[in-house]
């Protein structure tokens, strides 16, 4: 199958202007024969800050969106008139307050699953947001037929145990939007999620001046005649572009079922720190290590 990672720039605080590009990049992705298209970090409102005031933190919570509304509605016409795949994203209107949100929209158009950011950045104005309390993987269809597919969001993979979850889901295929600096240690962190889980993991980033782009796949096929294999499928630049990779499903299956990584010699009986809630915040809010 094949992925399109849209690494574009999109307007602040502007979903109508958001949506337009957004539906581009879906006509622009079908042209090239993408079978999903995944879009970055909160593309309805191009990621824009909460404003600290309160009047400005009001008119910030009103770009929020409900799931039936004509923004997501304008992604999933737009799947079934292309046929393609949809993940994109948006400031997600709750019962109480907002979350950060990712639509899994099929070739159809139907809409499949709604994530919501497990892992906010609650050190930066994040703090406002939500988190959801779920990660699951869901059967997606495309053209090149069904897949298991999960979603991360951008802080999300800084935690082994997201993508394992979703692994443990039998995830196949992880997707990841993105809003921050993908450095290299960063990279070697998604190179990592997909070696130790058996999964392509896709990220789609922001281009410069947002952040850095380098949005990226790797196919988790990390050995080959028991040799190891560069898995990465592809690695953006620091500009905007439509990022292609095909992923050769037939191959990541007959590999998940042969592997030493994913799931199948673990022992959760020896893991039994990883359950219990941490008692205490970290003394001092982060200023290192949580640059955007």
């Amino acid at each position: 199958m094949r992925i399109a990672l849209v690494q574009w720039r999109a307007a602040e605080a502007a979903p109508e202007e958001n949506l337009r590009r957004g539906l581009a990049a879906c006509e622009r992705a079908a042209e090239l024969g993408a079978d999903l298209v995944v879009f970055p970090e909160l593309w309805q409102t191009g990621y824009a800050p909460c404003p600290e005031d309160a009047a400005g933190a009001r008119a910030w919570a009103d770009l929020a969106v409900e799931d039936t509304g004509p923004w997501l509605s304008g992604f999933k016409e737009a799947a079934a008139r292309l046929g393609i795949a949809v993940v994109t994203t948006y400031l997600r209107a709750e019962r109480t307050g907002v979350s950060d949100a990712a639509a899994v929209i099929d070739r159809t158009g139907t809409l499949v699953w709604v994530y919501r950011k497990v892992h906010v950045c609650d050190f930066s104005w994040e703090r406002v947001l939500t988190p959801g309390e779920t990660l699951r993987a869901v059967t997606l269809d495309t053209a090149e037929g069904p897949v298991r597919l999960g979603v991360m969001i951008c802080f999300d993979r800084e935690f082994p145990e997201a993508a394992r979850v979703l692994a443990l889901d039998d995830a196949e295929l992880i997707v990841c939007p993105n809003a921050s600096f993908l450095c290299d240690d960063r990279l070697a962190q998604i190179r990592t999620r997909a070696l130790e889980n058996a999964a392509a993991v896709a990220v789609a980033n922001y281009p410069l001046p947002t952040v850095n782009g380098r949005s990226c796949v790797f196919d988790g096929r990390a050995v080959e005649r028991a040799r190891p294999r560069d898995h990465r499928l592809a690695l953006a630049g620091t500009h905007q572009e439509l990022v292609t990779a095909d992923l050769d499903l037939t191959a990541l299956r007959a590999y998940r079922a042969r592997t030493i990584w994913g799931g199948a010699h673990r022992r959760p009986s020896a893991y039994h720190a990883l359950t219990v809630p941490r008692t205490r915040p970290p003394a001092v809010l982060p200023t290192d290590g949580a640059a955007r």
